[in-house]
């Protein structure tokens, strides 16, 4: 089976493999993982933050930052296809007792006068409003990437309210190959920032949570509370500083990928519409005498799973572990569908 699901379905590669199996390990509940720490210096180096803390998945590291940031009775800002509010289990009402206004952004990014129009006045009936989270790529928006001036926009919005701003950065490193900036030139728009190592870059599990050293400190203890706690957690560690070290740049190639089934799925006879492709997320909406699951069925009876993100909408995501060779057999697949 091609497997076109999601990028979180790659396997470590041999090279990765064999870092894992020669790490240096001890205990990280003791902070004596030489492994983790040394993960978790590189990622805050590299978008110029103090420090770090090694968690089991984005929705950990995203939920533990809502909980730092925000206290009951307050409310978080995101857009209407956030990742925090539409796939983290209503964890924000769950982990934090927060609420949430939502904002209809286009394809996921919303703009600072949105943010500003939207902070609640101190009035005993309404939420406080403490924190702004913004998602780059944005999943649901077909990976759609933020601007850098939206980014420096918002945060000087946050900044001038006294409202802490977060990074749901999944897939931040698609966006930084997409559009050409820095990690560290992102870096400091943010309080905390959330980037996913088994999301594009292949490892088998694991993100990070990047911030102060003040934060990371308290964030450690919410990781506790949740259950969190690592042991001999460097052997996973060292799979996410070597994919920090080889498997970044290579995300250009995802994303030619994804361009030519962008190609193909334009003119197809099914498909309404292809979200605009930017990194190795590909939305299109179906026509209207197909639904999304007849889609998935036919091109799973040839050999090509794939996901759907709503009614009538079917997403394929590149990944490492799609091939040319499987890129040429899933447009020959595409082109007998009819």
């Amino acid at each position: 089976m091609i497997d076109l699901r999601s990028d979180t379905v790659t396997k470590p590669s041999p090279a990765m493999l064999d870092a894992m199996r020669h790490a240096n390990v001890g205990d990280d509940v003791y902070g004596e993982d030489p492994t983790v720490i040394e993960l978790q210096e590189k990622a805050a180096n590299l978008f110029g933050k103090e420090a770090g803390l090694f968690c089991t998945s984005g929705t950990m590291t995203n939920q533990i930052a809502i909980n730092c940031f925000t206290s009951p009775l307050e409310e978080v800002i995101c857009d209407e296809g956030a990742h925090v509010y539409y796939y983290e289990g209503g964890g924000i009402a769950f982990n934090s007792a927060a609420s949430v206004r939502t904002l209809p952004g286009i394809r996921g990014v919303f703009t600072a006068k949105q943010v500003r129009d939207n902070i609640n006045k101190d009035d005993i009936h309404h939420p406080t409003t403490s924190l702004v989270v913004i998602e780059n790529t944005a999943n649901r928006g077909g990976g759609h990437c933020w601007e850098l001036g939206q980014l420096e926009t918002i945060s000087k919005v946050c900044k001038e309210n006294n409202l802490k701003l977060h990074l749901d950065g999944a897939r931040i490193f698609n966006a930084i190959i997409a559009k050409g900036y820095s990690a560290s030139e992102i870096g400091h728009y943010f309080d905390g920032i959330s980037i996913c190592l088994s999301k594009g870059l292949g490892t088998p599990i694991g993100s990070v949570l990047l911030g102060t050293k003040e934060f990371i400190h308290k964030a450690k203890r919410v990781r506790k509370v949740m259950g969190g706690g690592w042991r001999q957690a460097g052997y996973l560690a060292a799979a996410g500083i070597y994919a920090l070290d080889f498997h970044v740049e290579r995300l250009a190639e995802d994303h030619k990928r994804a361009k030519v089934l962008e190609d193909v799925l334009k003119p197809h006879p099914l498909v309404k519409e292809v979200l605009p492709i930017e990194t190795n997320i590909v939305i299109f909406e179906l026509v209207d005498h197909i639904s999304e699951v007849e889609f998935i069925s036919k091109m799973k009876e040839h050999g090509v799973l794939c996901a759907s993100p709503g009614k009538k909408r079917v997403r394929f995501v590149t990944h490492l572990d799609f091939t040319d060779e499987m890129l040429e057999k899933t447009v020959e697949v595409l082109k007998k569908i009819k």
